[in-house]
């Protein structure tokens, strides 16, 4: 199967241009190696209608392309649903009764990372099953992990170690979990290159881990910085014009936001004009700026 990076944007709004930094980041690292790059629409929350398409458009605006087609996971249901329950069949999911308020305030375990779930489901008994299904809770359905920690290695920020707990891969409404999701398509597509912003880094490691356990080969990962506003914040819409078209509304031209992400990556000089495959011929990986690009009220001036 031929190799692959992508970019797997929620399409609940527009991009703003943390997201486009980091596609366009996705898309060198690609380009550059010899992959294809995918797009996937991470579809199974909250969506906004058009969304996927403006956020197509400004990508194709900054002359990010992508390999066809373009996969949405709401039409890969089927997929993960067969994964879990392979899984669930192997005897390695149990299903867990619990509110998130009852995992937060729940005793933790002796020596449990921090934040990991407490075990509060893992051995119930079929009586006690029934007892929490006929009393209304749906369960959502948890990976039954063998380890408590997991290392992956980043290109940017070197060897990680994190928490593995029992996380869910089924939510109570049926809905299967991000984590499980992203890791089932990634083998699907052939991604062995994950870039994405480094707020996702603690994420890495349960996906490496559920990886192997599906016995998929883990991809590579390089967690990039990300965007934030002059406090130092991520960026959100209360910080203004932070996406292709409320800069153009100001006067700001898709060229000059290029400019300003390429400058911002060690890739152009202020105000120059250039293109992705200028961009490409320059980027080096390991010359990448290791601290977040902050936004100042002037960056577009």
């Amino acid at each position: 199967m031929t190799t692959a990076g992508r970019f797997a944007p929620s399409p609940s709004g527009t991009l703003h241009v943390g997201n486009l930094r980091t596609a366009l980041l996705a898309w060198l690292f690609a380009r550059t190696t010899g992959r294809t790059f995918r797009i996937r629409m991470e579809n199974l929350d909250r969506t906004a209608l058009g969304a996927d398409t403006r956020q197509l458009a400004d990508l194709a605006a900054l002359g990010i392309d992508w390999d066809e087609p373009v996969i949405y996971q709401t039409d890969r249901l089927d997929m993960y649903r067969s994964v879990i329950a392979e899984l669930t069949d192997a005897g390695e999911t149990f299903e867990c009764f619990c509110t998130r308020r009852e995992i937060l305030e729940a005793p933790s375990a002796p020596h449990a990372p921090e934040g990991a779930y407490p075990g509060t489901c893992r051995e119930l008994t079929t009586a006690q099953r029934a007892e929490k299904i006929a009393a209304g809770r749906p369960p959502a359905i948890r990976l039954r992990s063998a380890i408590t920690e997991f290392t992956v290695i980043d290109t940017q920020l070197g060897e990680y170690t994190g928490m593995v707990d029992d996380f869910v891969i089924c939510r109570g409404d049926g809905t299967p979990a991000y984590n499980l999701a992203v890791v089932v398509d990634d083998a699907a597509q052939g991604v062995d290159q994950v870039v994405r912003g480094d707020d996702l880094l603690s994420s890495a490691p349960r996906q490496a881990y559920l990886a192997t356990r599906l016995g998929y080969r883990p991809p590579g990962y390089s967690h990039v910085p990300m965007v934030l506003n002059d406090k130092g914040i991520r960026l959100s819409k209360r910080d203004g014009a932070i996406t292709l078209e409320d800069l153009a509304a100001e006067g700001v031209t898709t060229t000059t936001v290029l400019s300003r992400l390429a400058e911002s990556l060690g890739l152009a000089d202020h105000d120059e004009i250039v293109d992705t495959a200028t961009l490409a011929a320059r980027f080096d990986s390991a010359s990448l700026p290791r601290d977040p690009w902050i936004i100042t009220p002037d960056v577009w001036a």
